[in-house]
């Protein structure tokens, strides 16, 4: 029996890495939680996309504004109305949301998962309860505010394989959703099926499905914040060389099984913060560790990088307690807010609000240079 675990394990990782995904390593993102003592709750995540620039957008979506899903076949897909505003992030210019957080404080974050999202088979008879992959943020955030409500939505709809022009494929996805009182649920699409995960860790990453990220931390439970003791030989002493020896073996290389287990030993040894705003800034540092520099990751193939200085393009981390999303870019790492709590997205006028995530692409630089 431990044989066939063992060839079971590495036929699955010798598929992973035959993927083109996998050897192409265009999408790395990483995506962590922490918690304020005061019970804040924020979410944050890198997006990295190494292919071409995704150019993102900061969306403000009104109450009332209609939706129509896509399918394969051109047919209108599910219409729906927003019952709730939301102020996300979209790419490729087509209002699609990787990121965001409606009026009552439910988060999303969409992530790729190549080589094993497998959506429902379309069925051209059911158009009107179809949706395709880069719908499903949309769909959940203008109309659930809870967990229970995100299950119940995505059991009344199909989602299915709509080809994205822009990949020429349609997009492998997965989701993570936080509500305010901080509890998770990944979201996947496996065999045609949807399926939930409970993630009490707070941590995703993407290929392969979530519960064998959770399996694998099982080979890395002798991580430790403390430092390792010092060990005695015949008359020698040895002692660590410096701090962190409780973390020698935590894997360093972009893979997303890497990342996972980097990503849940830095939220757990994280510093305790008091409130939201600092678990704001903790999330940004603890995800400056998963920073993919342009080129680092990314295999052969035809890419349109001009203008574009990281594969990872943004980085967000919001606050489901206070309903607040803060990012900085590619481009400029100066922080930028928006305060959703504030926003009356009952008087706002119809139409989304699109509002670019750089005003200018370039650094905001303080010269503190002395000058007479």
């Amino acid at each position: 029996m431990k044989k066939h675990k063992q060839i079971t394990v590495w036929l699955l990782m010798a598929s992973l890495m035959l993927s083109p995904f996998w050897q192409s390593g265009v999408f790395a993102c990483t995506g962590i939680t922490l918690r304020a003592t005061d019970g804040s709750v924020v979410f944050g995540r890198t997006l990295e996309w190494g292919t071409f620039d995704l150019n993102g957008r900061v969306l403000i979506i009104p109450r009332g504004h209609r939706f129509t899903g896509q399918t394969p076949d051109k047919k209108s897909g599910l219409t729906w109305k927003s019952r709730y505003g939301v102020v996300g992030i979209d790419v490729l210019g087509k209002e699609y949301l990787t990121d965001g957080i409606n009026e009552k404080g439910l988060v999303l974050g969409m992530f790729y998962h190549p080589g094993f999202a497998e959506y429902e088979q379309y069925d051209s008879a059911k158009a009107a309860e179809s949706l395709g992959p880069l719908d499903v943020a949309q769909y959940l955030l203008t109309t659930c505010t809870s967990l229970a409500e995100v299950r119940a939505a995505l059991k009344k709809v199909h989602v299915v394989p709509v080809v994205e022009p822009a990949i020429g494929f349609p997009p492998p996805v997965h989701f993570m959703i936080t509500d305010p009182s901080g509890k998770q649920l990944v979201i996947e699409f496996n065999k045609g099926k949807t399926t939930f995960f409970d993630a009490p860790l707070g941590v995703i990453t993407n290929a392969p499905t979530y519960d064998w990220h959770m399996t694998n931390l099982r080979n890395y439970i002798n991580l430790s914040p403390v430092a390792l003791p010092d060990k005695k030989i015949e008359d020698l002493d040895f002692k660590p060389l410096g701090g962190g020896s409780g973390l020698i073996g935590l894997p360093g290389d972009f893979t997303p099984p890497s990342r996972f287990v980097r990503a849940v030993a830095f939220t757990q040894t994280a510093r305790s913060v008091g409130n939201g705003p600092e678990a704001m800034y903790e999330t940004f540092r603890i995800l400056d560790n998963f920073n993919v520099p342009l080129g680092a990751s990314e295999g052969s193939g035809n890419h349109d990088t001009e203008g574009m200085r990281s594969s990872t393009i943004w980085t967000v981390a919001t606050d489901a307690s206070n309903r607040v999303i803060y990012y900085h870019t590619q481009h400029n790492r100066r922080v930028r807010k928006i305060d959703v709590g504030s926003i009356d997205f009952g008087s706002l006028p119809p139409g989304i609000k699109i509002i670019p995530l750089d005003k200018k692409k370039a650094q905001d630089i303080e010269d503190v240079t002395p000058r007479r």
